[in-house]
């Protein structure tokens, strides 16, 4: 079966996974810098502003805005290529080192870019490697919550919202963060990333599949009880009784 195109909309950000093949990708500081570096590069390449990020041994999320139609794509053919060339020198290796293909899922910026966000930052906390993301080194957690500069992060106007200076969006971010995300939320946020679907409410969900004239979410199970299809299909059924 084909492959369907991926849900993208310049000026939409969107969650990227990319998992690798093997249990570890990434080795040693030496390792992390090379990716670190050349999402920077690819970023700036093909015009995509990288929100927040977390680089974990066996793979990395993004999220990110395009502003172009090819932008996430060509950003990560850019990186894989050449982090797989520089481990594969390193190590001595050959073959593939991703699972497959990335991982996506446009969201909602509004409502959920910051959730996502903090999906991201917290993921070696749920993994088990430290207790607070802070305690963390490869995330965009020190950027967004405590200012440290990351020449990879582009804040995103809704982050940017959280305060007239930065002292208040990263005091904010980090109230939101210590909140933490419901099981339902996180749940949410893997199920759409992991099926590429739209990431967002039926408003905006509606909104996209408009836009692109595709459906952007899973059909209801058991059919739309809403829909007059579905109504008439019940109709139908009760007459065979």
């Amino acid at each position: 079966m084909a492959r369907l195109p991926r849900f993208v909309l310049p000026g939409f950000p969107q969650h990227v996974i990319q998992r690798g093949n093997h249990r570890m990708i990434l080795r040693d500081e030496e390792d992390y810098w090379f990716l670190w570096g050349r999402l920077g590069d690819a970023a700036a390449k093909f015009d995509c502003d990288i929100h927040a990020y977390v680089l974990m041994p066996d793979h990395f999320h993004l999220l990110l805005t395009p502003w172009r139609e090819d932008g996430i794509g060509k950003l990560m053919q850019y990186t894989g290529r050449y982090f797989v060339q520089h481990i594969n020198h390193r190590y001595q290796r050959r073959g593939t080192l991703w699972e497959g293909r990335y991982r996506a899922t446009l969201l909602d910026p509004q409502a959920l870019l910051l959730p996502v966000s903090h999906y991201i930052e917290t993921n070696a906390v749920r993994a088990g490697f430290v207790a607070h993301a802070d305690e963390y080194d490869w995330s965009s957690y020190a950027a967004n919550a405590l200012g440290i500069e990351d020449e990879l992060i582009s804040p995103h106007a809704v982050y940017r919202a959280l305060g007239d200076t930065a002292t208040e969006r990263q005091r904010a971010y980090r109230a939101q963060v210590d909140t933490g995300l419901s099981q339902a939320l996180i749940e949410h946020i893997r199920a759409s990333t992991n099926k590429a679907w739209v990431l967002g409410d039926e408003r905006f969900c509606l909104a996209i599949e408009n836009k692109l004239n595709r459906r952007a979410r899973p059909r209801p199970r058991g059919g739309d009880r809403r829909s007059a299809a579905y109504r008439r299909s019940l109709q139908q059924a009760a007459t065979l009784h």
